[in-house]
């Protein structure tokens, strides 16, 4: 939002951007679990960081729409390596509950993005200051990252001490394949809700106000806000797997009515959608990662964490493809459509719970 209004960039290619950070978080999502199942996750975490670093670096100097294109596809390809890699780093560590807060930090990261972008904004400061914390902020983090111990990587074997100690909910057995199959049908929720708010909704009541810059800052706070608390209630309470099916239902119910709203939802619309939109994507995230903590096998979990974030990331294509279709569709019939899809999500995850292929007692 801000770029658009302080650069004058068309809003296509402002959720243009949106889409393409995504292409570049897909492979390395993928890259960044196979290479931590390898080497082990805190060597990815600071080379991800470093890609990062350098997209945002780049971003301070030209705000060009090629330079906004590739540079946010390099701080995708960073932080793709920098989520999976992280996220299985955090399992080894700690095991369900290492998976479950980092999720959380993924949250409070895209919470706090939106909502500085707007102080910025605000505050009349130039566009490139913004890219220069980032920059600092990504040097930090390798601070961090350098410090944090790390557990030795070893693979996992049947040796005569046994096989390496899983966490203590674990099944007596392990699959990729049921791990993707539970992980899935909530994945493609996480960034699909929180982004049709932040993003979708938010420019649809820009209007109400003498400048926009503020409303992804709003949306940002409603719903990633929301999806911290029930994170930090879910993983406090240990909520079991039916919380995944509320939250794609939460998705659906929103996204229903969002396509009946139009272009002109009332703000009180928007608050509640954003709510409820911020609580789907915090359920159907920290269901996912637990899904893969339970049942991927250790030595794949990197791999298997970096299928289901590729599974959640397609979300981030969901702002320019609601663009794109608009003149041909109008704004109600594709949310229907993915109210649809996310109604079957929550139906099938109802039925693995219902026939105990699902669960994590």
């Amino acid at each position: 939002m801000a770029l658009k209004e302080r650069a004058h960039l068309e809003p296509l290619l402002v959720n243009g951007a949106y889409g393409i950070y995504a292409a570049g978080l897909f492979p390395c999502l993928l890259a960044g679990g196979i290479l931590a199942d390898r080497f082990g996750g805190r060597p990815i975490v600071i080379a991800g960081t470093i890609v990062s670093a350098l997209g945002n670096l780049g971003l301070a100097f030209s705000h060009s729409a090629a330079a906004l294109l590739s540079g946010r596809f390099v701080v995708g390809l960073g932080v793709g390596l920098v989520v999976s890699a992280g996220t299985a780093w955090a399992a080894r560590l700690r095991g369900a509950q290492g998976a479950t807060l980092a999720g959380i930090f993924l949250t409070s990261g895209f919470a706090l993005g939106p909502i500085f972008s707007g102080i910025f904004a605000y505050a009349q400061s130039r566009i490139w200051e913004l890219y220069a914390v980032k920059f600092a902020l990504s040097l930090l983090a390798i601070v961090v990252s350098l410090v944090i111990g790390d557990t030795p990587h070893h693979a996992v074997t049947q040796g005569p001490d046994g096989p390496a100690p899983a966490p203590a909910a674990a099944p007596a057995q392990r699959s990729s394949t049921k791990a993707l199959a539970t992980a899935l049908p909530v994945a493609v929720w996480v960034f699909a809700s929180i982004t049709t708010a932040v993003v979708g909704l938010a420019a649809r009541v820009a209007h109400y106000f003498p400048t926009g810059v503020f409303m992804p800052g709003i949306a940002a706070v409603l719903g990633f806000g929301t999806a911290l608390v029930l994170q930090a209630l879910g993983r406090r309470f240990d909520w079991g797997p039916r919380a995944g099916v509320i939250g794609a239902l939460c998705s659906a119910t929103v996204l229903a009515i969002a396509g009946f709203a139009g272009t002109n939802p009332t703000l009180a619309a928007f608050v509640a959608a954003t709510i409820a939109l911020g609580a789907a994507y915090g359920l159907c995230l920290r269901d996912g990662l637990l899904d893969v903590d339970t049942y991927a096998p250790l030595h794949a979990r990197g791999r298997v964490l970096g299928i289901y974030y590729v599974g959640t990331y397609i979300g981030f294509a969901l702002p320019p493809l609601l663009q794109w279709l608009e003149p041909l569709a109008g704004p109600t019939v594709p949310l229907l459509v993915l109210a649809a899809l996310a109604l079957t999500s929550a139906v099938v995850r109802f039925t693995q719970i219902k026939t105990g292929y699902l669960s994590r007692a």
